[in-house]
């Protein structure tokens, strides 16, 4: 028999998590469950989570708002992929891409195998242009899926790029038109049942008691329930991500306005770049044993495509996630959970993924354990899965001059990025464990686009003549130019469609 359903939930924090949260779950629940947000103007928010992955679509879709309002009120734009540059060695670029590589597959065999062969001989050029949102992100076109599914442009795979505080003001409005109870102020006191051990009620510093029976904690880095309150404990990565400061600084729109995220790695860490259509938003993803703060900015400041709007803003972190996501009757969202550099645009998806794992285990007020390890296992895994593609980054690369680099090069691995290496260098496959984040082509991308090449491919690519072989790479290629060729761009196609005014 369950016990009681729950009927008070309260979200502590607001910001990006704050009102995904209470935006989503006011929609799916219509007001069987009183929902009461709190949080304080004065505390402020991180904000800089602006580059997302395609999953951003099915949130957005779920809360049935309408994409070109949605880009229009949040300043937003598209993204085809993501940029690195200088990563493998100076003066070396290329594209991780949404969507896959290639046209269609022989059989079981996927394209890039029969790419690999010709690469190999030095036939076919790099795999970006065999890559569709590759090709048209480098011409800057940009155009949502059209109903043609034998084209390139029936299944175009994108994301966006928005200003994460105007993305949660708009879905504020959402959440308060369904009833979504928003408290300001600061919180004084975390109050624990004294049986239960679970967090009974907040109490504010104007003496208000705001009790719940489910809380949600996206207080960001301090975890103020579930760390300060329940002392739930943290995992530390910095051993294989040691990066631990950032900057953030927006300047002024450029002309050049990319339909991707560009990356630029510098001497002691990386910088983003993200176009908006008001600004572009930059920042530095450094560590400190290698730079000061100072160089860290004046770096940054010297490397804007306009003047910049303001002071780069700091940001400290420690790389890793919290023993328990999920901790009696807290639930940690957003940066309360845990930390992994925005290297691949995945802040705004641990939110997305949590909120809807949430919803999958929702609780009544037994809080079942094995319900909360299922979710704490589940988010643990996308957590150390996604960690395993960052450090993939940083391992493969050619700049031993550089210290920094030079100690990347030389980071302990996971055992389960190693296998995933060694399987893709000595084969060519891919192994994707589960229901990972990150799917072949993404793998697929950062291993070449990193230098790791393979020594083999499939043996089903020598049943194939070279003709066939040539017919099949090249051809592809040319249907992918020529698909890229009819769309617009990019900044044409914002001004026709969504453009903020």
């Amino acid at each position: 028999m369950s016990a009681a359903p729950i009927r008070e939930l309260v979200i502590v924090g607001g910001g990006t998590a704050g009102w995904m949260a209470a935006a989503l779950l006011s929609k799916l629940f219509e007001r069987r469950l009183s929902i009461r947000l709190v949080e304080s103007e004065e505390i402020g928010t991180v904000g800089v989570g602006e580059a997302t992955i395609p999953q951003i679509r099915y949130f957005n879709g779920t809360l049935g708002l309408d994409e070109n309002e949605f880009v229009r009120e949040t300043q937003g734009s598209f993204k085809l992929g993501i940029e690195f540059v200088d990563w493998l060695r100076e003066g070396h670029r290329y594209l991780h891409a949404f969507g896959p590589v290639g046209g269609r597959d022989l059989g079981i065999v996927q394209f890039y195998h029969y790419w690999l062969k010709r690469h190999r001989a030095g036939l076919s050029g790099d795999l970006g242009r065999y890559t569709f949102n590759t090709v048209a992100a480098k011409q800057n076109r940009f155009l949502r899926p059209l109903d043609r599914p034998n084209s390139p442009l029936g299944s175009i795979a994108y994301a966006f790029h928005f200003d994460a505080g105007l993305y949660a003001r708009y879905l504020r409005r959402h959440a308060e038109g369904r009833g979504v109870i928003r408290t300001e102020g600061k919180i004084a006191e975390v109050e624990l049942h004294p049986e239960s051990g679970h967090v009974a009620a907040v109490r504010m510093e104007s003496g208000e008691r705001i009790a719940g029976q489910l809380f949600i904690d996206c207080s960001g880095f301090r975890g103020l329930l579930i760390e300060q309150a329940l002392k739930t404990g943290y995992e530390d990565w910095s051993h294989w991500l040691p990066c631990n400061r950032a900057l953030a600084v927006p300047c002024a729109a450029s002309p050049d306005f990319t339909p991707y995220t560009r990356s630029t790695a510098r001497a002691a860490g990386w910088q983003w770049r993200i176009p908006l259509q008001h600004r572009t938003g930059n920042g530095y993803v450094y560590c400190s044993d290698y730079i000061s703060d100072d160089e860290a900015a004046a770096t940054l400041l010297a490397n804007l495509d306009g003047q910049a709007l303001a002071d780069p803003r700091p940001l400290r972190f420690v790389t890793g996630m919290r023993r328990r996501f999920w901790n009696r009757n807290v639930v940690a969202i957003g940066l309360s959970s845990g930390f992994l550099e925005p290297l691949e645009s995945t802040s705004i998806h641990f939110i997305q993924s949590s909120l809807a794992k949430l919803v999958t285990y929702f609780p009544d007020t037994g809080f079942d354990e094995r319900t909360i390890a299922a979710y704490n296992q589940q988010t643990q895994f996308e957590f150390e899965r996604s960690r395993d593609f960052l450090i993939l980054h940083y391992i493969a690369n050619e700049k031993a001059h550089l210290p920094f680099w030079q100690r990347c090069r030389e980071l302990p691995l996971p055992e389960s990025l190693a296998g995933k290496i060694e399987l893709f260098r000595s084969s060519g496959r891919i192994l994707r464990e589960q229901e990972e984040l990150f799917t072949d082509p993404s793998w697929l991308q950062v291993m070449v686009g990193q230098g790791v090449l393979p020594e083999r491919w499939h043996p089903m690519v020598e049943m194939i003549d070279d003709a066939a072989l040539e017919n099949l790479v090249e051809g592809t290629r040319q249907v992918l130019e020529n698909a890229a060729a009819v769309m617009p761009t990019h900044a044409e196609y914002i001004a026709k469609h969504c453009a903020a005014g």
